[in-house]
């Protein structure tokens, strides 16, 4: 257990307290763009690694216990999850690494729903695993993973402000951390074709593969008994 507090800790730590801070300018400064980026992706997958091995070796201490009445829920909620991770992923955001550029141009397809769909998307489901696996390991694994995804859409949102200035503003006016929330405030409007069919689809076989290989893999099934 006291392994999955330290990665949890390195995970989160590299994620808040670096990336969208002045250390990381700072870092930027020493190494150059690429140099940081370079190192900073090896931290990650150094502190991803660590973080999945600490959790599969962890002892299992009840909390709650597993909620078999959750899964059905869970498995209308990962639908979305699905949909915001992969839909995310595909497409075009400033909020991006490396698409700063494209900032001057309207918001166009998820990114109209939120600014952060992939980060919202893996929020949405570390929460949804969190709530069902009652467990203290699956309580460490999965919050680190609500709070890295909840607080990176505030960090990437101060960075972008703070390197980009004014010219932040008018993207950051028209969309919104929350899903919705700029569609229902009038400042921007859904548009279904913007996304794209394949994208949908894509979105929908990447469900239905976690849904079904879930219980061969995970060695958990997401179905009620």
């Amino acid at each position: 257990m006291l392994s999955l507090l330290l990665a949890a800790f390195f995970f989160a730590g590299i994620h808040l307290g670096i990336a969208g801070t002045t250390i990381r300018d700072s870092a930027i400064s020493a190494l150059g763009e690429s140099g940081y980026r370079g190192v900073f992706a090896f931290a990650s997958v150094i502190g991803l690694v660590w973080l999945i091995m600490a959790y599969n070796r962890a002892p299992y201490l009840v909390t709650w216990g597993m909620l078999e009445w959750w899964k059905p829920f869970a498995i209308i909620l990962m639908l979305p999850a699905s949909l915001l991770v992969v839909i995310g992923l595909t497409t075009p955001n400033p909020t991006s690494v490396g698409q700063e550029g494209r900032l001057a141009q309207p918001p166009q397809g998820i990114v109209r729903v939120t600014r952060h769909p992939f980060l919202t998307g893996v929020a949405l489901w570390a929460l949804v695993h969190m709530i069902g696996n009652g467990d203290a390991a699956s309580l460490v694994f999965f919050a680190v993973w609500a709070v890295v995804a909840l607080a990176g859409t505030v960090s990437i949102d101060r960075k972008r402000r703070r390197l980009l200035g004014a010219a932040w503003e008018p993207f950051a006016a028209q969309t919104s951390i929350v899903p919705f929330a700029a569609i229902a405030g009038g400042r921007n409007r859904f548009s279904l074709g913007e996304i794209g069919a394949w994208r949908w689809g894509l979105a929908v076989i990447v469900y239905l593969l976690m849904l079904g290989g879930h219980a061969q893999v995970i060695g958990v099934s997401p179905f009620p008994p």
